[in-house]
């Protein structure tokens, strides 16, 4: 059997994201959530226990803040949340208070990017925090390290003037994330820049490798016999890369058949295999990870096919959304073994998916929360509120059992918690 047991699978999943978030984050406290998809880059809360119920409304709004555009999802991190955003002609990085919402500090740095299609021109990367510092990703390509505590600039390079980065479609998204002593960014630059690897402390480049264009999904580090691999999902393959050397180890031909697509979703680790999806016409694959190149366990068009939100896992499982978000999704649960949908919810909507315990939490961008047990028989949501207005494209973040997220013009902090006697 190419898969291993659930039990085994699991195990090792759950080994290999502690084992990072350790790596990778140093003393961040486990409660926060300093980075794209959380702690362990894959959508999994661990902290406080949510509310065993909601009011019917919803659960209590803390705060909510005026912000710019963009599609960058808050960060939690010490005591504040982080959110990189656009005002004018400008990209700012701002820290709010987590019980009220007050601002602590801003700064800001020019951008000129106009969208060619007329959508958000704010940026599209979430930054990462780790060891006292920020790193951001602007639209048009600038790289740029700040201190945590007071928002000084450290150090910034502009990736698309020194490296040749490509704009795309809709700009540079992917979100950066923290290997040791480097951040990597992926650009998607000219002359072997495709992905780059910057000194946290100086920003001096450390290494780059490819020549791909970048795609809109955010590269993951994970561990494969006892080898630490970087996974990046470029324009046209998944590249497998060792994080501290940037050397190649394979590229993998992986994209949609469409010249005129995306591919957005974050490669997904299960243990020794890496679960990848696009919309578009591709569908879904899971391989089984090599250093010599990985084998396709199943591959289907028909299965789960994610737009821009990436799917989670859990017992064996993959929730996600199938189709393009615009068209209205499928909400569905997958058995990762075999690829067969087990439940789908028609016309769903599109969102963002969290794992809470043993629940799914659903964002949708039209503002609803949902909440529903994790089953791979049916799905049955056990509260659903409106909660914030239409356009929450944003991945939340969610930390010491409150959630933060963002719609077009405004960052709201909610209290799942339980009520404090």
């Amino acid at each position: 059997n190419p898969m291993k047991s659930n039990a085994s699978v699991l195990s090792r999943f759950l080994a290999c994201g502690v084992a990072l978030a350790a790596t990778l984050h140093g003393r961040v406290a486990q409660a926060d959530w300093p980075q794209f998809l959380g702690p362990t880059r894959d959508g999994v809360y661990v902290g406080t226990a949510l509310a065993a119920t909601w009011p019917k409304e919803g659960p209590r709004k803390a705060w909510s803040r005026e912000v710019g555009a963009g599609f960058s999802g808050p960060v939690v991190v010490g005591g504040q949340v982080l959110l990189f955003h656009r005002t004018g002609e400008e990209e700012i990085l701002e820290a709010f208070d987590i019980h009220n919402g007050t601002p602590l500090w801003k700064t800001s740095t020019d951008t000129h990017y106009v969208d060619d299609f007329g959508f958000d021109e704010g940026p599209r990367a979430t930054p990462a925090v780790a060891e006292g510092r920020v790193f951001t990703f602007g639209a048009e390509g600038r790289a740029t390290g700040y201190d945590l505590k007071t928002g000084t600039k450290l150090w910034s390079i502009d990736c698309k003037r020194s490296l040749g980065a490509r704009k795309g479609f809709f700009g540079l998204a992917p979100s950066p994330i923290v290997g040791g002593n480097v951040v990597i960014f992926q650009p998607g630059g000219e002359d072997g820049a495709g992905i780059i690897a910057l000194d946290a402390l100086s920003g001096d480049l450390r290494w780059k490798a490819g020549n791909d264009e970048a795609s809109y999904a955010s590269p993951v580090i994970a561990e494969f016999g006892g080898k630490r691999r970087l996974l990046a999902v470029t324009r046209d393959a998944l590249l497998s890369l060792d994080p501290a050397t940037g050397r190649l180890i394979f590229r993998y031909p992986w994209r949609p058949p469409m010249n005129a697509s995306v591919s957005a979703a974050t490669p997904l680790v299960l243990g020794d295999e890496v679960f990848l999806s696009a919309s578009y016409g591709t569908g879904a694959i899971l391989l089984k990870y090599s250093d010599s190149g990985p084998t396709p366990v199943w591959e289907q068009k028909d299965a789960l096919a994610n737009h821009y939100a990436t799917s989670v896992y859990r017992d064996g499982n993959l929730y996600g959304f199938d189709g393009r978000q615009e068209q209205g999704c499928n909400l569905r649960c997958v058995d990762a073994k075999s690829g067969k949908v087990r439940w789908n919810e028609s016309r769903f909507g599109g969102g963002t998916l969290l794992i809470a315990g043993t629940e799914l939490i659903i964002l949708t961008d039209k503002g609803e929360l949902v909440r529903a047990p994790i089953s791979s028989e049916h799905f049955k949501p056990t509260a659903r509120a409106q909660i914030m207005p239409f356009l929450a494209r944003a991945h939340p973040a969610l930390s010491d059992g409150r959630l933060y997220a963002r719609s077009k013009d405004k960052l709201f902090c909610f209290d799942l918690s339980p009520v404090k006697p």
